[in-house]
């Protein structure tokens, strides 16, 4: 089944996880201003937890030196340093940057446990971490590219 109409069924039948309250942002935006800020795609990713095709983004080859940001509200997230291929065809970080992103447990959908990856600052979707890494955290942070932008150092 196509994972978008996958979604939306389980969210009509309620099997999706609701908003919490401890979920408030410094960058808050209607659903409108959100859709005028990104591109479908991005809009998809960060606001509605889609996932991008693996291989599709060209952020998972880039390994130039620079800073990660949010595509949403352009914190700076991940460093280039702490980037490696993770050979899954997303782009994989084995640490964000401090104070740069959330984490919450994710048991909807009947998928087990996973830990979901957002932005600190405007809550949007990144991806997910894996504790199957590198050294020094064993951890794979493994993130849409739509979610970030990519600046040069």
């Amino acid at each position: 089944m196509h994972r978008r109409l996958f979604l939306a069924t389980a969210a009509a039948l309620g099997l999706t996880r609701p908003a919490r309250a401890e979920d408030s942002f410094e960058v808050t935006l209607s659903e409108a201003d959100w859709r005028a800020r990104l591109s479908p795609a991005q809009y998809a990713v960060l606001r509605q937890e889609d996932t991008e095709r693996a291989g599709s983004s060209p952020l998972d080859k880039e390994y130039g030196a620079g800073t990660y940001h949010c595509a949403g509200c352009d914190l700076p997230v991940f460093s280039s340093d702490t980037k490696f291929d993770s050979g899954t065809g997303w782009p994989s970080f084995w640490d964000p940057l401090p104070d740069a992103i959330r984490t919450r447990e994710d048991t909807s959908l009947f998928l087990g446990t996973r830990t979901e990856v957002h932005c600190r600052r405007c809550g949007g979707h990144f991806g997910h971490v894996f504790p199957d890494g590198p050294p020094p955290t064993g951890l794979r942070y493994c993130m849409n590219g739509l979610a970030l932008v990519f600046k040069p150092a």
